[in-house]
């Protein structure tokens, strides 16, 4: 090989590695990935949370600018059980936030997550009062947010399995639909439909035209419609109506109340159901009930009680999942004790 040949060998790659390297640098200057981290951290921190990552934001700008996120853990401030664990997440970023632009998720996917809610519900507990007068943020997401793999336990126990999770854009005053499917703690197959359209008015956030359809196996389906409005921590409050079909027991009309916490009562749920055979009017603090009814469909056998709150039910069949409860009738209140007589057998082709 000629010596002229040799050099100009050495001078393309010597191009090529600093264009790689000039490449390299140029990720790193344009996404700042430390930028980024500290952004969410402190975002976090607003919201008394604390998010860390098993490894430092690897950036990359082909085919888009993202943000690969390994090992993300999510808990509330102070607390040793996590909110969240995933074993990874991407945020996906416009070009214009990459020069200066607003600081903006074009997509976020998380891969995996496991989501605790006891913590969960620790979390929301404690969360101050939001400032009077100060409006609340609506994280916009451009494109939208991709969830697989995911479940929901409480402690050790998977409540839901196999979530997959799909959301469309998130901007104040456009309509934002999102789809989940999942399976149950007894393998039946679930699935949720939900929009609505977010804005802010003042210093609450406000949820017009909302519209929820669940279904659960092929037996069961709730559809409600309605508007809501959350003004930080429990301060939240929701009208909902509309059609609780059970293939076996037949249609009931259903409305959903719900009241903000004060400095008396806490976060409330007024519930009415109006079928053959079944009414109630019971009001209801929604995290206790979520409690109550995961006992009721422990897998490992139900765990009768008298959900909490005030009201009375006269339940003649109720079929959800692996559960069915007949002859239940309850008076609850400070001024009512308690009284149930029940039953409660697996419903039919299902395992106890």
């Amino acid at each position: 090989m000629s010596h002229r040949l040799r050099l100009t060998l050495l001078i393309l790659g010597g191009l090529a590695l600093a264009a790689v390297l000039a490449a390299v640098i140029a990720v790193y200057l344009l996404l700042q990935p430390e930028r980024f981290t500290r952004m969410l951290q402190t975002q976090a921190r607003s919201a008394g949370l604390e998010l860390n990552l098993s490894s430092p934001a690897s950036p990359t700008l082909f085919p888009r600018p993202a943000l690969d996120l390994d090992g993300i853990t999510l808990n509330a401030a102070g607390a040793s059980a996590p909110i969240l664990l995933a074993a990874r997440g991407q945020l996906v970023l416009p070009w214009h936030t990459l020069f200066g632009g607003p600081t903006v998720i074009s997509q976020l996917q998380i891969d995996s997550p496991r989501v605790d809610l006891d913590a969960l519900q620790e979390w929301l507990a404690a969360l101050p009062p939001h400032p009077a007068g100060s409006p609340p943020n609506i994280p916009r997401i451009d494109t939208g947010v991709g969830i697989s793999h995911g479940s929901l336990v409480r402690g050790n126990a998977v409540l839901l399995d196999n979530v997959s999770l799909e959301a469309g854009r998130l901007i104040s005053g456009q309509p934002f639909p999102l789809n989940m499917s999942a399976t149950t703690a007894a393998h039946t197959p679930l699935q949720l439909r939900l929009s609505a359209t977010p804005r802010i008015e003042g210093s609450t956030l406000q949820l017009d035209n909302v519209s929820l359809r669940l279904a659960q196996g092929g037996t069961t389906t709730l559809a409600l419609a309605g508007n809501a409005r959350w003004h930080g921590a429990a301060d939240a409050a929701a009208n909902l109506a509309g059609r609780l079909d059970q293939a076996n027991a037949g249609q009931y009309d259903i409305s959903l109340r719900l009241t903000p916490a004060d400095q008396n009562d806490p976060l409330l749920l007024a519930l009415k159901l109006d079928g053959p055979g079944n009414h109630a009017d019971l009001r209801l603090p929604p995290l206790a009930l979520a409690r109550w009814w995961s006992q009721l469909g422990d897998p490992q056998g139900p765990q009768l009680s008298t959900p909490p709150g005030n009201g009375h039910a006269e339940i003649a069949r109720l079929e959800v999942g692996g559960v069915a409860i007949e002859g239940l009738t309850i008076q609850a209140g400070d001024a009512a004790p308690a009284s149930a007589s029940t039953t409660a057998k697996p419903a039919a082709g299902k395992q106890r």
